[in-house]
């Protein structure tokens, strides 16, 4: 068996003394591909510092919606540096979040930024991975009149599993992390249920959210053969298929080869 985490954060502080040994326990659990996320301009060059030392890891560049204070043109330009750099898979992660941002002029701001980097990943001929946080609409709205023509996975899918299929029109792909094996997470269980096959992927979204039986503990990538586990039995697949399926779909978003 293999597996891929397709979101995770070993570029986090949680990891800081530690990540090497992560990525080990992973490649021990059968995890071959890993893609870790910059929230920030300082988090991507750690993320592609990550990349540049193993094989099968790769990185995202981006700047969250919760990280935005201080944000120019100087910073996407950083990014579209960053970006050059053969480890890079996409612009991520980015997107809006009115969950921790109430303020209606906080989240004029965020979709000023969420649109200037997905310009950027139109640039860059890259796709991209979006938080969407109590934001189910306007995510759809902009990604409608703003295309990631290169496409894109809204990571740790959290919309309702009615939204989905509008976004899947859009051509984009979903990330599914921890919470789908927590034992009353309904909704969670039912999008993964009406995803399109060739849409889904495997995630932690790691140091957060970590699966049963592992909730409450400090998440890695170790932990994802969980996650496909339980993508399998509601998908009522086997296991062997349901890997197959998700490292297709990640080689074909990304443009992995390996």
């Amino acid at each position: 068996m293999s597996y891929l985490d397709s979101h995770c954060h070993l570029n986090d502080e949680a990891f800081l003394e530690d990540y090497e040994e992560a990525i080990k326990r992973a490649l021990d659990n059968g995890v071959r591909f890993l893609c870790v996320v910059g929230w920030d301009v300082e988090s991507s060059k750690k993320a592609v510092e990550i990349a540049k030392k193993h094989s099968g890891v790769y990185a995202m560049v981006g700047i969250h919606p919760e990280n935005l204070e201080g944000i120019s043109e100087n910073s996407i330009a950083e990014l579209s540096e960053l970006a050059k750099e053969k480890e890079v898979i996409a612009i991520g992660e980015i997107g809006l979040d009115y969950h921790w941002f109430k303020e209606p002029e906080e989240h004029e701001n965020q979709k000023v930024w969420f649109k200037r980097q997905i310009a950027l990943a139109n640039e860059l001929h890259l796709p991209i991975s979006i938080h969407a946080r109590d934001a189910s609409q306007d995510t759809l709205n902009i990604l409608k009149e703003n295309v990631p023509q290169y496409g894109g996975v809204l990571h740790c899918y959290s919309a309702s599993p009615e939204m989905l299929p509008y976004f899947a029109k859009l051509g984009l792909y979903f990330g599914f992390d921890g919470p789908i094996t927590f034992k009353n997470s309904k909704a969670p269980k039912e999008a993964v249920r009406v995803c399109p096959d060739d849409r889904i992927l495997s995630e932690t979204d790691c140091p957060y959210m970590a699966p049963t039986p592992n909730r409450g503990k400090r998440n890695e990538p170790a932990y994802i053969p969980l996650i496909v586990e339980e993508m399998a039995r509601i998908k009522e697949k086997s296991l062997e298929e349901m890997e197959q399926i998700i490292e297709e779909n990640f080689k074909r978003l990304f443009h992995v080869k390996q």
